[in-house]
């Protein structure tokens, strides 16, 4: 792809680097119970955990409201797979539950906990389950916009457990098709449709983003791409920072995939004569004047001076954004961008690694940094190996002792490394002199 012509970074760095980033809001006030004696003693997470679990059965909601908050915060705090392997059915089933017949608070956490659940199980059977058992009630609850916040937590459980669960492009394509009716509605013919919210709008296209991460173009309905690349030019104009922001980094991702002129239908034939068909040339004449203007709006979004939104900091914000956006869409150059998690630097080099990390940050919150360093499935979509990974496999768990007797001058092992140097060095000189030494490699040292 070649360099950028300004080698431009964005540094995105945590408040804390190297301490694991927590939520300490209060459900869980702490890890520890005095007894009756005054003795403090350690409260094991699991057992947290199964009381929370029972509390999700009570009939008063702000006990199951409590109750998934201090989930939500234990699972954040430590990945919690003994408790997952022995009763991830049980969770799911009770936030389910919740998602049918609780308020919105509830609807909202019961969500997350979902989402929580699914990342920590990893891909298999579990995820697979988690998905096949859940569109249904989250499609459901998605059709009562009460609340903009139940809303977003719906949309992103939905597309964290079709990003882990669905193995089939046609499961990423259903719930990417449930989020776009939200602001695309199928409206019978006494229906009136509502606006939707800015705020709903950049959560659909968000979540809908996020999985289009996981797709090959090739797979998804052409005219499903030519309606949604026509929306993301709408929303452009919008007065919202955030709207016009997503809808950006939705449009640099289409446009990173490289499958934006397979709705030319174009046949070459010789030379610079071509022969189209009726609907496929007015389709690629479509999409090219699509292009153009949509590069003019990101143009002009990427030096915009003022207005459309007030907050210097969120300018400079939509300004990076845009101008990254639109080297991508003229010269096919990619942001790169690295963040640090827990001391080791993640880089990023893709429109589509770039959403999914800051999809996850967001969904994850003070769970992030926990869950970058330890979860499995994380480091394999991002290729990332933590330092304490490292570590867990060399030096992590040897002993003050242990490292004396390795480390120490007259440690066995650096009298081991002094006799290979004395040998290297033996070796050395009889070649120097014509003699070759044998029988060296079948030595202990």
């Amino acid at each position: 792809m070649g360099k950028r012509k300004s080698q431009r970074k964005n540094a995105a760095t945590l408040d804390n680097d190297d301490t694991d980033s927590v939520s300490s809001s209060s459900t869980v006030r702490s890890d520890h119970m005095l007894v009756s004696g005054g003795e403090e003693v350690q409260l094991d997470k699991e057992s947290i955990l199964d009381q929370c679990l029972d509390a999700l059965y009570e009939k008063r909601g702000s006990t199951r409201e409590k109750a998934l908050a201090s989930i939500i915060e234990v699972f954040n705090s430590n990945l919690q797979h003994e408790f997952v392997e022995m009763k991830f059915a049980t969770l799911l089933h009770q936030c389910l539950n919740s998602l049918k017949k609780g308020s919105a608070k509830e609807i909202a956490l019961a969500s997350h906990a979902i989402g929580l659940l699914v990342l920590t199980t990893g891909p298999g059977d579990k995820a697979k389950e988690i998905l096949e058992e859940s569109v249904s009630p989250i499609s459901e609850a998605l059709k009562s916009r009460s609340e903009t916040s139940k809303i977003s937590s719906l949309l992103e459980c939905l597309a964290i457990i079709t990003f882990v669960g669905g193995e089939e492009p046609e499961e990423t394509e259903t719930s990417m098709q449930i989020m776009w009716q939200l602001v695309h509605p199928k409206l019978g013919p006494n229906v009136v449709a509502t606006k939707p919210s800015p705020a709903l709008i950049t959560a659909v296209v968000s979540a809908w983003s996020f999985l289009l991460t996981t797709l090959d173009g090739w797979t998804l309905n052409p005219k499903s791409w030519q309606q949604s690349i026509s929306y993301f030019s709408t929303l452009l104009d919008k007065d919202d920072r955030s709207v016009r922001i997503a809808a950006g980094e939705a449009l640099a991702l289409i446009f990173e995939t490289g499958n934006l002129e397979k709705f030319c239908g174009e046949v070459k034939v010789s030379g610079d004569i071509s022969i189209t068909e009726g609907n496929n040339y007015r389709e690629f004449v479509h999409i090219r004047g699509l292009r153009g203007k949509i590069l003019n709006q990101v143009r002009n979004l990427a030096a915009e001076a003022g207005g459309k939104g007030s907050a210097k900091k969120d300018l400079n914000s939509q300004r990076n954004s845009f101008r990254d956006i639109l080297e991508s869409l003229e010269d096919g150059y990619s942001p790169e961008t690295s963040t640090k998690i827990g001391g080791e630097c993640l880089n990023i080099a893709t429109w589509a690694q770039l959403i999914q990390l800051n999809f996850l940050k967001r969904f994850l919150g003070g769970g992030y940094v926990k869950h970058m360093q330890e979860n499995e499935f994380l480091h394999n979509v991002f290729g990332f190996t933590p330092k304490t990974k490292l570590l867990s496999r060399s030096e992590h768990h040897i002993s003050a002792l242990e490292k004396r007797m390795y480390k120490s001058p007259n440690s066995v092992l650096n009298k081991a490394r002094t006799q290979l140097l004395n040998k290297q060095r033996m070796l050395s000189q009889d070649k120097n002199t014509g003699h070759y030494a044998v029988g060296f490699g079948d030595e202990e040292i």
